[in-house]
C-alpha cells in the first residue's frame, strides 16, 4: 500500500510539474491592441464575474483559430442597410415604436454619444 501512495504522490508531483512549465511556456509571448473601452471594461467585468482571466480567453481564441483553421465564428457584412424612405409605412411605424419603447425603458445610448462615436469613426 505504502508503494502505491509513493507512487500516486511522485505521478501527481509530475502532473503538477508538467502544468507548471505549460503555464510557464504559454506566457512567453505578449499580444498588444487597441480596443474600445467601453467594450473591454464591459468584456473584463464579465469575465471578472465569470472568474477567467483575460489571458486565458485570449489562448483559447488562438487555440480554437488552429482548431478551426480560421475564426471560430462567422464574420460577415450585414445586409444593406435600408434608409428610412426604403421602408413601408407600417415598417417605418413599427421601427419608430420599437425604438421609442427602448427609450422608454432607458436602453440604447444618448443621442450625443452615438453622433461623437460616428464622427470618430469618420475623422480620417
Amino acid at each position: 500500500m505504502r508503494n502505491v501512495l509513493q507512487s500516486t504522490r511522485h505521478c501527481i508531483a509530475i502532473i503538477i510539474s508538467a502544468i507548471h512549465l505549460e503555464v510557464i511556456r504559454m506566457k512567453d509571448a505578449t499580444v498588444s491592441a487597441r480596443v474600445e473601452e467601453d467594450i473591454k471594461t464591459e468584456a473584463e467585468e464579465i469575465l471578472q464575474k465569470l472568474g477567467i482571466p483575460v489571458s486565458v480567453v485570449i489562448n483559447s481564441l488562438y487555440r480554437q483559430i488552429i482548431y478551426t483553421r480560421g475564426v471560430p465564428f462567422s464574420l460577415s457584412l450585414p445586409r444593406e442597410l435600408k434608409a428610412a424612405d426604403d421602408y413601408s409605412h407600417a415598417e417605418l411605424d413599427a421601427k419608430l415604436e420599437h425604438s421609442y419603447n427602448q427609450a422608454l425603458r432607458g436602453e440604447g445610448r444618448p443621442a450625443d454619444e452615438v453622433f461623437a462615436d460616428l464622427e470618430r469613426g469618420l475623422s480620417y
